[in-house]
């Protein structure tokens, strides 16, 4: 399926990265394991799985060397373990995970033993892991314990096997984003990248990672083009999808504290309302950011780098922005139509209807 700039839809006027994607930062990896299981309804199966698990590795040795992190909340129905600790310490120690609401416990849980299992010596410590979850219970039955240990643990190591990659991670419905709508379509993972410059005449980049599943499609905007008012609302006979949510993942090789990468990941909101989110009251849109180009020791103590602050970092909000929206439209347009629990059907925005109209 294309990603926006393969159907003629370039988003703001920064440079992407070689990937337009979270892989063009040093160092980090992004893996999927996608649940899709038709089986009989309970007590003889589990029912239709439309889930999964998303893996984003920040840095392979983020445990002994923290990753400056913050976070902020546009809409606060929904939940990221580890939030409060980035808030707290201005630092995160694990990769950032991404799945379904009611299996945040089970994928909480694998990522303490992955940890444990990865760095030995952190069984002597506290682990607080990066979880982060929306609600795809429209496709997925999500009353059932879809995910297991093995599917975490499949997504960690296919981000670890695909940092340095030149090749686009997939988008769209895999892992996390395998039952999630988005403005009225099929919604799910999407990612992008800009490359900026600094007054000091070094090059940073600054990429975005979503896990969508928001909006009515009345709201959808692609490029300044209001389609989906344009479209109308979906048809009436259609089930209603929930509020939904909105994850968002900002990481930048560029040297910036935890305050800092708070203020970064604030501006995500912006990307998102260039797409036609407004933050419904049942919508969790929580976003957190991380910083590669400055680490911390396990007490907190920095490596002596010195961080952008203040008016520096206004290229780097570009940045969010810009590759925020892009990935909104990743999303959706990489999605192909799915259908999951009772017949209900999330449609993909790669349709002539929508593409006459951006065009």
């Amino acid at each position: 399926m294309p990603r926006a700039r393969d159907l003629g839809i370039e988003i703001g006027s920064l440079p992407t990265g070689p990937t337009n994607s979270v892989l063009d930062v040093a160092g980090v990896g992004l893996g999927h394991a996608t649940v899709w299981r038709d089986e009989p309804a309970p007590p003889e199966g589990r029912g239709l799985a439309r889930t999964g698990v998303t893996c984003l590795v920040l840095a392979e040795d983020a445990f002994t060397r923290l990753v400056p992190a913050g976070g902020a909340v546009l809409n606060g129905a929904g939940e990221c373990t580890g939030f409060i600790t980035a808030a707290e310490w201005g630092s995160a120690e694990t990769p950032v995970y991404l799945t379904s609401t009611l299996q945040l416990g089970r994928v909480y849980d694998s990522a303490c033993r992955i940890e444990l299992e990865v760095n030995p010596s952190s069984a002597v410590d506290f682990i607080i892991p990066v979880v982060a979850e929306c609600d795809d219970s429209y496709l997925n039955d999500a009353r059932r314990m879809q995910v297991e240990h093995e599917d975490v643990v499949a997504a960690y190591h296919a981000a670890m096997a695909s940092r340095g990659s030149s090749t686009p991670p997939d988008e769209g419905a895999v892992g996390s984003g395998t039952g999630m709508s988005c403005l009225g379509f099929k919604g799910g993972i999407g990612t992008s990248s800009r490359v900026v410059g600094s007054a000091s005449g070094d090059r940073h980049t600054v990429a975005v990672l979503l896990m969508t599943n928001f909006g009515a499609r009345e709201e959808l905007v692609v490029d300044g083009v209001h389609v989906g008012r344009a479209l109308g609302p979906a048809p009436a006979a259609e089930p209603p999808k929930p509020a939904g949510s909105c994850i968002g993942v900002v990481v930048t090789d560029a040297p910036v504290d935890g305050a800092s990468c708070a203020r970064l990941a604030r501006r995500v909101g912006l990307g998102l309302a260039r797409a036609g989110s407004v933050a419904h009251h049942g919508s969790g849109e929580i976003f957190v950011g991380f910083g590669t180009g400055m680490r911390m020791d396990r007490d907190g103590n920095p490596d002596g780098t010195p961080v952008m602050t203040g008016r520096a970092l206004d290229p780097l909000f570009v940045a969010v922005v810009e590759a925020a929206e892009e990935a909104v439209l990743n999303s959706i347009f990489t999605a192909p139509t799915v259908t999951g629990r009772d017949g209900n059907t999330s449609e993909s925005a790669n349709t002539p209807a929508v593409l006459d109209l951006v065009r």
